[in-house]
């Protein structure tokens, strides 16, 4: 079993598909990446970086809704990374933006 059909399934066993919505999902994915933030709120990256089992939780809990609402929109997750990267590689240029933290718009 792939883990889209263990979240399906999670989902699907409590009944809670009526309530997973593409809106309340969007704004499930924004509530657990803020959680996410909660954890480095304070401290440097290092400090952060010591609640190793808090960031994978709600890590996955941000990947677990963003699962959901590509399965969802029946979205191919492999297929929109792949375009997002193809688009990102046009935008940033290896020769433009190596070594580079500039935005696209200011890559020279």
């Amino acid at each position: 079993m792939n883990s889209m059909e263990k979240i399906n399934k999670f989902r699907d066993d409590r009944n809670w598909r009526q309530f997973h919505n593409e809106k309340d999902l969007a704004i499930s994915i924004s509530l657990e990446a803020s959680e996410l933030l909660e954890i480095y709120q304070w401290k440097n990256s290092e400090e952060g970086n010591k609640d190793i089992e808090h960031i994978k939780e709600e890590l996955a809990d941000v990947l677990i809704y963003s699962y959901m609402l590509a399965d969802n929109l029946n979205f191919d997750i492999d297929k929109i990374i792949e375009e997002k990267l193809i688009k990102n590689d046009e935008k940033y240029p290896v020769e433009k933006s190596k070594n580079s933290n500039k935005k696209y718009d200011e890559l020279e």
